[in-house]
C-alpha cells in the first residue's frame, strides 16, 4: 500500500518502466578531502531530503563539472580559496529508471520551462517514488550540461550494484572558468 506521500499515478508510471542496468564510468566533483562515495540526505534536484540517501554523478567530467560550477556562480564572489576534486568512479546499478530527455519526465509533472530553475517539485517526487519502489538508481539529464547524471540510492544498491572511486584529480576551477 503506497504511503500518502507517493502519488498512485507516479507509481503506477515508474512500475510500467522497465529497469534498466548500468556499467560504466562516472565522474563526481566533491571538496576537497571528502569521500567520493559518501552519499548526501539533503535535498536537491533528485533528493527529497530526509532519509534518502542520495549520490549525484554524471555521466562525463564535463557534467559534473558544470554542476558544482554552476552551484558555485551563484555566490557573490567566486569562492577561489575553496579547493575540489574531480573524482572517477566505476559504477554499477542493477534497477535503474532512464530518462532519456525532459520530454520524458513531463507526463510524471517536470515542466520544461523551469528545468534549469529551482522548482524540483517534480523531480523530487519522482525520486521519492522510485526510491520507494526499490530501484536503485535513475539516469536523468542534466539540467547544466549536454550529457546525463545517473542519480544512485544507496540503500538499493544490491548484487552486482557497486561504486568504486578510480582515481581523483584537483579541479582548476580558473581554467573551467576560462574555457567557458
Amino acid at each position: 500500500m503506497p504511503t500518502p506521500a507517493h502519488d498512485a499515478a507516479m507509481l503506477d508510471a515508474l512500475e510500467a518502466k522497465v529497469p534498466v542496468a548500468f556499467r560504466g564510468t562516472v565522474w563526481r566533483v566533491t571538496r576537497a578531502g571528502r569521500d567520493a562515495l559518501q552519499a548526501s540526505t539533503a535535498p536537491g534536484r533528485w533528493s527529497p531530503g530526509g532519509e534518502i540517501e542520495v549520490l549525484y554523478t554524471s555521466l562525463e567530467r564535463a557534467g559534473a563539472l558544470a554542476e558544482i560550477g554552476f552551484r558555485l556562480s551563484l555566490e557573490p564572489v567566486w569562492p577561489s580559496r575553496m579547493a575540489h576534486e574531480a573524482h572517477r568512479i566505476e559504477a554499477g546499478t542493477q534497477r535503474s529508471l532512464r530518462f532519456a530527455d525532459v520530454a520524458s519526465l513531463v507526463p510524471l509533472g517536470v515542466d520544461p520551462a523551469r528545468w534549469q530553475g529551482f522548482d524540483y517539485d517534480g523531480t523530487r517526487a519522482i525520486a521519492a517514488a522510485a526510491h520507494f519502489l526499490e530501484f536503485d538508481g535513475l539516469i536523468v539529464p542534466s539540467a547544466r550540461a549536454d550529457c546525463a547524471n545517473l542519480v544512485v540510492f544507496v540503500a538499493h544498491l544490491v548484487g552486482e550494484g557497486r561504486l568504486a572511486l578510480q582515481e581523483s584529480q584537483p579541479v582548476d576551477w580558473t581554467a573551467w572558468r576560462s574555457a567557458r
